[in-house]
């Protein structure tokens, strides 16, 4: 069997050319479905959720990407359990996208492994290159958030709405602007302060649950 030059290339971070690809590993099909699901009225969740554990090549259980979403290949995207994102979301993902347990991703998030040499005479030849996402357990990621190639991002931190990821975000941070910096680390006051409100909402609750039930 011959193998596919350019996208074995592409898969290993290395230069390749998209026009190389043989036609049986390009990324149509994956663009396809997506268009498939984005044309599904909202409320037909099942059929949503079915097709996106189709497109993606890994996925948790419990999922659901709010469409229209936007995809390269889809199947370089792996999912873990429990995740969530809004609507508008694109995963570019001529290499590999993985994401942990737990995540949350807010509208119009951009997940970029596409590269593109920076000498222009080399760039002009079409060759390009991907390098791998991977992001941990835990992690919220706001709206207009941008993350380039090459990035891991740690777990349970906190990637603020508008920020441009161009590094790696260490564990139980915060991280905002463009290049993206560490704000602040997730500290024990977070914990105390929403563990707080969590109590008094579930106390307020039960309140409103026994005078109804009156």
């Amino acid at each position: 069997m011959v193998k596919d030059f350019d996208y074995e290339q592409m898969l290993a971070g290395e230069l390749y050319q998209a026009s190389g690809i043989f036609p049986e590993n390009r990324s149509i099909n994956g663009q396809k479905l997506a268009q498939k699901i984005n044309q599904l009225p909202i409320d037909e969740t099942r059929k949503i959720v079915a097709l996106e554990k189709e497109l993606f090549g890994k996925t948790g259980e419990h999922i659901y990407v709010n469409p229209p979403l936007h995809v390269d290949y889809g199947r370089h995207v792996e999912i873990g359990e429990n995740f969530y994102a809004n609507m508008d979301c694109i995963f570019l993902d001529v290499n590999k996208i993985k994401i942990g347990d737990n995540v949350m991703v807010g509208p119009r998030v951009s997940f970029f492994t596409a590269g593109h040499p920076t000498d222009a005479d080399i760039r002009i030849t079409d060759l390009e290159f991907g390098l791998p996402i991977t992001v941990g357990n835990n992690v919220w990621i706001g709206g207009n958030s941008v993350l380039l190639p090459g990035i891991t991002i740690g777990n349970d931190s906190i990637i603020a709405a508008g920020a441009v990821v161009t590094k790696d975000v260490p564990d139980h941070t915060i991280v905002g602007g463009n290049p993206a910096k560490v704000i602040r680390e997730v500290n024990r006051a977070d914990k105390e302060k929403w563990q707080k409100q969590m109590e008094n909402y579930y106390s307020l609750k039960e309140e409103h649950l026994k005078k109804i039930s009156e």
